[in-house]
């Protein structure tokens, strides 16, 4: 079987969907590697790096889709809104998609994937067990996130993160709340505390206290107790707007106490709530920093620009989105890794192995037969149950 992997189109993502690293194990499991010229190199990955551990380039985008049984993005068409809707034309019935998607976004595009006959896969939907740990890309690119939020913030920030003993004196640490303690939560508090900042973090899971401590950072408790605080997947669940209001009440002195806040804080599937209103950032100390990491789900922070850095009352709020793709490098790597071990793990005996008994590609596979199968992304989405199921 051949495996595509053409040039992202995205603006702005410089990250590649598979490294040269990773084409040994690709090779010795029977598979062929086609690569678009040009795809790996704003990552750090030339043409030349490629070849040289046997894959072949390609040099345009209509020859990787022609040729491939496997296409593997990064951004797929779904989750590329801008330009991801001109290689439709590209994709042929019963080629395999593999990438993000974004499940949970508009029924139009993956009505539209289904309908051209694709079998599409979302890494964004893999299950949070120990056997999918090596495939969860979500959890990857979330750690990049959460590492680039905190250098983010200190490259915004007036003011040094270190303590430091100074010929002018004792210089005082940054403080840093994060809020959300999953893993781009955890990652930014790990990162702040590197950078030598004093680091505190809340999150409705009680779970996550011990998690918080054993990075050296303060968990901030608040006497009020969310119902079924997280889900069977490890994910938090959605409130309703009366504990979110109590919640924005008692989280307002950690907030106005800290000089970068980070907000981490999304719900899969929902928009994310609002936790850090206007009048808390009214109340922090001019020069302060929020990054919300939930801008692209509409923001933790009520006055976040997704997409920009804008500066109101004096606060520096930045809503990046596609953060991940600031560390390609790394993020490429990273997710090379993971489609690796899903790709092997889907395909066995140079055949896709669609067992729905096997809760790896039961929860993953999108769309097949014309149809979109995954059960609750149609129940997210009001779509009817498909006629029939792939076997």
């Amino acid at each position: 079987m051949i495996i595509g992997v053409p040039k992202e189109i995205y603006p702005g993502e410089r990250r590649v969907a598979l490294v040269p690293a990773v084409m040994p194990t690709l090779t010795k499991a029977g598979f062929e590697v086609h690569v678009q010229s040009g795809a790996g190199l704003e990552a750090g990955y030339p043409d030349s790096a490629y070849t040289d551990k046997g894959a072949k380039i390609a040099g345009d985008r209509e020859s990787i889709f022609a040729a491939a049984d496997i296409v593997v993005q990064v951004l797929c068409y779904g989750a590329n809104d801008r330009t991801g809707e001109q290689d439709m034309p590209l994709l042929r019935r019963g080629q395999i998609l593999m990438g993000f998607l974004r499940p949970f976004g508009t029924l139009e595009a993956l009505q539209r994937i289904a309908q051209a006959g694709i079998t599409s896969f979302s890494v964004e939907l893999m299950p949070r067990t120990t056997r999918a740990q090596s495939m969860d890309a979500l959890s990857s690119m979330a750690t990049v996130s959460g590492y680039k939020a905190v250098l983010l913030a200190a490259d915004s920030l007036p003011r040094m993160f270190p303590m430091l003993t100074t010929a002018a004196g004792t210089i005082t640490p940054a403080r840093v709340f994060v809020i959300g303690c999953g893993v781009a939560g955890l990652q930014a508090l790990a990162t702040a505390r590197r950078l030598g900042a004093v680091i505190s973090a809340y999150d409705l899971r009680p779970a996550a206290k011990e998690q918080v401590q054993s990075l050296g950072g303060r968990f901030v408790e608040l006497p009020i107790e969310a119902k079924d605080a997280q889900d069977a997947r490890g994910y938090a669940r959605s409130q309703d707007e009366d504990f979110y209001r109590r919640q924005r009440e008692l989280l307002g002195k950690a907030v106005q106490e800290s000089d970068v806040v980070i907000t981490a804080a999304v719900i899969p599937g929902k928009k994310s709530p609002i936790l850090v209103t206007e009048e808390m950032v009214k109340g922090m100390a001019p020069g302060s920093v929020v990054v919300d990491l939930a801008a692209e789900r509409g923001g933790n922070c009520d006055i976040t620009a997704p997409g920009q850095m804008i500066v109101r009352h004096g606060v520096t709020i930045a809503g990046p989105i596609n953060i991940a793709s600031g560390v390609p490098y790394h993020a490429s790597m990273m997710y090379a890794r993971n489609i690796t071990a899903f790709v092997t793990h889907l395909v066995k005996d140079q055949k896709l192995n669609l067992n729905l008994s096997d809760p790896i590609v039961a929860d993953t596979v999108l769309t097949n037969d014309g149809e979109i199968v995954q059960a609750r992304v149609r129940e997210f989405l009001g779509v009817s149950a498909p006629a029939q199921q792939g076997s």
